[in-house]
């Protein structure tokens, strides 16, 4: 029974201490208590003078406090041997608890900063951005929304990511610097558990963002967080929730878990379009790039009741600043460069390229045209062209696939790789012939035995079967040896390749390519603009969509004439009387030089300005 009962009140015990460091603090609390109590019935017991002479039991009681506190104290004590033996015990009792206490304390404190530093407290914050996961595209999204943020007050973005928050904070404090008026917080935690999700407050979020994780199948991940996300029951308004797959096979299943309130966008599909597009017409991606960053210009929806009973065509020159590019009716469907009758009616939006919102207002004047120096584009028939592709990875097939839509029936594409790629090159086109060369993309003179001077357009794929970085650096010597040799031969071929990391595309610079496509880099810039305004939606699956309007630079001796002086207005009345809106223009000398590449978008109208044959203007047409 004895056994038992000791067995019962250790294991009471042990339950105590299973609270953490309030329980041990109570323990030596009561202790000193304990200790206090019995050498203040020992004094006044033993040593009535004594006890007397200290005020009686609270001054005995008071004293021994002290003394438990601070073995100091005891230093000016007098009295018999008995009291100075009592404050004697106290005094080295304090010294135990005392130490004790400040070894718990100490212990507590540093597991409550260990939690802390792990990010797994509660947000409290409304109208945040959320990011779940992490990847290397983490550092561009938050640098967009930071720029988006400038004009805001007060703005908020949360990362919930399986790595330490610490970690993660530094690395965004390291690449990018300034985050002005935006703060970026980092919580610790598995996006793909429901109980982590919890602690970055997803019900008074804005909007959500969900990043491919650097792992084999990542679409396996992003498809189960997007499953989470619309099981949860939300409370209140639904945030915007933004997400991409890499692997196009995985949309429609992507689609299905993220129900209808959320955006899922094919990131293969919309690489593969502006490989395509870009190597027919070189600088594209540089249009789109700043399109859909917020350091550029970017599209706006704009209520305008001042052109209410106006025609769309008439109004394309209306603005100060901005150019517009279409109409979102009311209720009703977003029309990009729709028929210029198209009326513009009360409720209606117009859709404006602009560099800041707050800078489109409507011009007090018209424009002059002027009228002499508008030209007429000259009919061209299709000619058969010849494009060399040169490596192989997932997404050539797909490449070749649209090629075959867009190019001119008699076209040859040839694929030049280390291995034949059989269904590719041996399945029948419609427009196409596609032929097989062997080569080895980095070797000097294996790509010379290609007759490179035969083709008007190369394009380099990049070897998605190696580490990023490493594809990049191959790809890099395959543009120099190509770029030497197109000087040689006098200049015949366009090149156009695929980057895996922006920053490589500055250091690629010097082999003078026409093109850039850094996949990675434009899928972020789109899923941001989505999660701020997912409105936009609309008017970039009708720009990347070959069966709408998309962004096309042609001559400028098209629109008007070469050497003259005009300004941007008469270019966007030449446009016009084409059923095409003009946003910009690409200076040919320029095309080499970055950040711009020569692409200017949104110019002022009434400035003086003079195209030249080697320069593009930059138009929103249906082919």
């Amino acid at each position: 029974m004895l056994a038992s009962l000791r067995t019962r009140v250790r294991y009471w015990f042990d339950g105590t201490m299973d609270r953490g460091t309030p329980a041990l603090i109570g323990w030596l609390g009561l202790a000193s208590v304990a200790l206090i109590a019995v050498v203040t019935v020992l004094i006044v017991v033993f040593t009535d003078a004594d006890a007397e002479d200290n005020n009686g039991w609270i001054g005995v009681a008071w004293m021994s406090l002290l003394r438990t506190l601070d073995p100091g104290t005891m230093g000016g004590d007098t009295g018999s041997p008995v009291f100075l033996g009592l404050m004697l015990a106290v005094t080295v009792g304090g010294i135990f608890i005392v130490s004790a206490l400040i070894g718990v304390l100490t212990t507590g404190l540093d597991a409550r900063i260990a939690e802390l530093r792990k990010g797994r407290s509660q947000l409290v914050e409304h109208g945040h951005t959320i990011i779940l996961g992490w990847s290397e595209q983490v550092f561009t999204v938050i640098g967009e929304l930071v720029t988006a943020n400038q004009s805001a007050r007060r703005s908020c973005v949360v990362v919930l990511a399986d790595r330490d928050k610490v970690a993660m904070e530094d690395q965004i404090r390291m690449r990018v610097p300034d985050t002005g008026h935006t703060r970026v917080i980092c919580r610790s935690g598995n996006p793909l558990k429901k109980a982590d999700l919890e602690l970055v407050s997803p019900d008074t979020a804005k909007s959500i963002m969900v990043m491919p994780p650097q792992v084999e199948d990542a679409d396996i991940d992003v498809i189960k967080v997007l499953l989470l996300l619309n099981n949860r029951p939300w409370r209140g308004a639904h945030p915007h929730i933004v997400a991409a797959v890499q692997d196009s096979e995985n949309l429609a299943a992507a689609r299905l878990a993220a129900g209808e309130s959320a955006l899922v966008i094919d990131a293969d599909d919309i690489t593969v379009r502006m490989v395509v597009q870009s190597h027919r017409q070189a600088g594209l991606s540089t249009v789109c790039t700043d399109l859909l960053n917020f350091a550029g210009n970017e599209i706006y929806f704009r209520p305008e009741p001042a052109l209410v009973g106006s025609k769309y065509g008439e109004v394309l020159n209306a603005y100060e600043l901005g150019v517009p590019i279409g109409v979102h009716k009311a209720g009703g469907p977003v029309m990009v460069n729709p028929p210029p009758e198209t009326p513009i009616e009360a409720g209606d939006s117009m859709i404006v390229v602009a560099e800041d919102d707050l800078l489109i207002r409507l011009a007090g004047r018209p424009f002059p045209i002027i009228e002499d120096v508008i030209t007429t584009a000259p009919e061209r028939e299709p000619v058969p062209d010849r494009t060399l592709l040169i490596g192989w990875n997932a997404r050539a097939t797909k490449i070749i696939d649209l090629l075959d839509r867009l190019a001119p029936p008699g076209s040859v594409v040839d694929v030049a790789a280390p291995h034949r790629p059989v269904h590719a090159v041996e399945s029948e086109r419609q427009n196409l012939v596609v032929g097989y060369k062997m080569c080895e993309p980095t070797s000097r003179r294996s790509l010379e035995a290609l007759d490179l001077g035969s083709y008007q357009h190369i394009v380099v794929l990049s070897n998605d079967g190696v580490d990023p970085d490493r594809a990049d650096d191959r790809t890099l010597v395959t543009l120099l040896h190509l770029r030497d040799i197109e000087v040689r031969l006098g200049d015949p071929y366009s090149i156009v390749t695929e980057m895996n990391d922006d920053n490589n595309r500055e250091i690629a610079q010097v082999t003078k390519a026409d093109d850039f496509i850094v996949s990675s880099k434009l899928i972020c810039l789109l899923l941001t603009q989505l999660a701020e305004n997912r409105d936009l939606y609309a008017v970039f699956a009708d720009l990347f969509d070959p069966a709408g309007s998309e962004v096309y630079l042609k001559p400028a001796v098209d629109y008007v004439r070469p050497g003259a002086e005009a300004n941007f207005a008469t270019v966007i009345e030449s446009a016009r009387r084409r059923g095409e809106v003009a946003i910009g223009y690409r200076r040919g000398r320029l095309s080499d030089e970055p950040p711009a590449y020569g692409v200017t978008l949104n110019p002022p109208k009434g400035v003086p300005l003079v195209l030249g044959e080697g320069d593009h203007v930059i138009v929103v047409a249906e082919d």
